[in-house]
């Protein structure tokens, strides 16, 4: 198939670009392959570039013969595009529609993204599991890399390479793997090297209404316990919701069977209740009412905060089991997916300073998501089979060049090699301005106030380099006066 043939109009005059708390920019409008690009005509320096990926949907509304397309973006923006003659619109709102909802992935514009910078690392072998694993090899003889998935046949959803208990074999994995929810038999997820407890997740254990049990599951999470040790399963369902997953063939763990365990029901919603938060969230912030009472309104009504709430309480939990009970942790859901992958990843961050730097921030990124799947492929199986290595080029070849690297840090991060307890409580809880608020305002201003905590932070360090020097200066004065004393 040819792009050409999707684009009915590649190119439309006169086009008013409307965007929440900006102001208009007339140009013309353009529709390539990939992307769509809007070029003002009274300023040279003000462009579009909007990938047709990027496009979640779009709204089509007429007034006599001006038509107007509102394009919702997946990264929270909101454009309006007034456009000149019914035919035009309706051929440019159609053309986007096909470009944004490709059928085949190998038509998307990664494959045909070509770096204009040079690889100096090949990211898509920054953090193999071999690599990454070689860590824990030299902290502890417990666990080992297992390939019994190598096929995916026994986890399609699991990446080739797993750690699991050195004493269990991969038959006894291979039946652990019939009794869990699409195969995702327990895996080790973190390493605790201050006590040696760790962190694992899992699908949902398939015991049915009849309470069907697998002693070899009971046998892998077992070995990851200490002696005299007890162990904590952090389900990220309601009790509830789990007992009515007894009646479709899932369930959770009895304590009849699994008496070294406690399980603590912490409720997470799902994927599909988050999304409808966020997008009353998005509403909410792209408001032009300037009524504060309404706002605050909205943003109670989408209760993401109080879902951002509930995630970090159960990721404290789970950090807490480990770091201060002593205690190994597995946390599952129904899947072993979005809600489970919330808090293991934030767990990690609250318990290991590493995950707080770039590149091990990338690295549980890496090993706890895109494992799983991205838009490009939904697991390791399918990313190899699109051969992603060989014909796209990896986000962190990018990242990872140090005069980007740059672009990325935290001016004000300061190292904690401790655990960092976050709080929890309502006012505690902010919403991200840079994240849901980054389009609605002038990035001008948030240059122009970034540049200035730059100078902050460098005019403070010179004052701490000045204030060194005035002690050192000062206690040699003292010596030498200590000296002129003595006799």
């Amino acid at each position: 198939m040819e792009f050409a043939e999707l684009i009915k109009t590649p190119r439309v005059d006169n086009v008013v670009l409307h965007r929440p708390f900006m102001s208009r920019v007339e140009g013309t409008l353009c529709l390539t392959g990939h992307h769509l690009i809007l070029s003002s005509r009274q300023d040279s320096n003000e462009e579009l570039w909007l990938l047709h990926s990027n496009i979640d949907s779009i709204e089509k509304r007429f007034v006599g013969t001006l038509g107007t397309v509102i394009i919702k973006c997946k990264d929270l923006r909101i454009i309006q595009l007034d456009i000149p003659g019914m035919e035009e619109c309706l051929n440019i709102a159609s053309s986007i529609e096909a470009l944004s909802t490709l059928d085949s992935v190998t038509l998307m514009y990664p494959f045909f993204y070509r770096p204009m910078f040079e690889l100096i690392e090949d990211g898509w072998n920054t953090f193999l599991p071999e690599q990454s694993f070689k860590q824990i090899e030299s902290l502890t003889d417990e666990w080992r890399l297992s390939y019994v998935n190598k096929d995916f046949n026994v986890c399609p959803s699991y990446p080739p390479i797993l750690a699991v208990p050195k004493s269990i074999d991969d038959d006894t994995i291979r039946k652990v793997a019939t009794f869990r929810h699409a195969g995702r038999f327990p895996v080790l997820s973190y390493y605790h090297k201050k006590n040696g407890m760790v962190m694992m997740r899992s699908g949902q254990p398939l015991t049915g209404s009849n309470g069907r049990r697998c002693k070899e599951d009971e046998q892998l999470i077992n070995a990851t316990l200490r002696a005299g040790k007890r162990g904590y399963i952090i389900d990220t369902r309601s009790i509830n919701v789990a007992q009515q997953a007894k009646a479709r063939g899932g369930g959770f763990e009895l304590e009849a069977h699994y008496p070294q365990w406690r399980r603590i029901h912490k409720t997470i919603e799902r994927s599909n209740i988050l999304q409808e938060s966020l997008i009353k969230l998005v509403e909410a912030c792209n408001d032009q009412s300037h009524n504060m009472d309404r706002w605050l309104s909205k943003l109670e009504a989408s209760n993401w905060l109080t879902n951002i709430k509930e995630i970090l309480t159960t990721a404290c939990l789970a950090a807490q089991c480990i770091d201060r009970e002593g205690a190994s942790v597995l946390v599952h859901g129904t899947e072993g997916t979005d809600s489970t992958l919330q808090v293991t990843s934030l767990a990690q961050i609250i318990l290991d300073p590493t995950s707080r730097t770039i590149r091990g921030f990338e690295s549980l990124v890496e090993r706890e998501w895109l494992q799983f799947g991205t838009f490009l492929g939904n697991n390791s199986f399918e990313r190899g089979k699109l051969k992603l290595p060989q014909k796209t080029v990896s986000l962190w070849s990018w990242v990872n060049r140090p005069q980007d690297t740059e672009r990325f840090l935290n001016p004000l991060f300061e190292a904690n090699s401790l655990v960092i307890w976050p709080s929890v409580s309502p006012q505690s809880l902010l919403l991200w301005e840079g994240v849901f608020l980054r389009w609605n305002r002038s990035s001008k201003c948030l240059d122009e106030a970034y540049e200035e905590m730059i100078h902050i932070i460098e005019h403070n360090k010179e004052l701490q380099s000045k204030v060194s020097t005035l002690h050192r200066q000062l206690a040699e004065l003292e010596t030498e006066d200590v000296q002129l004393e003595t006799p």
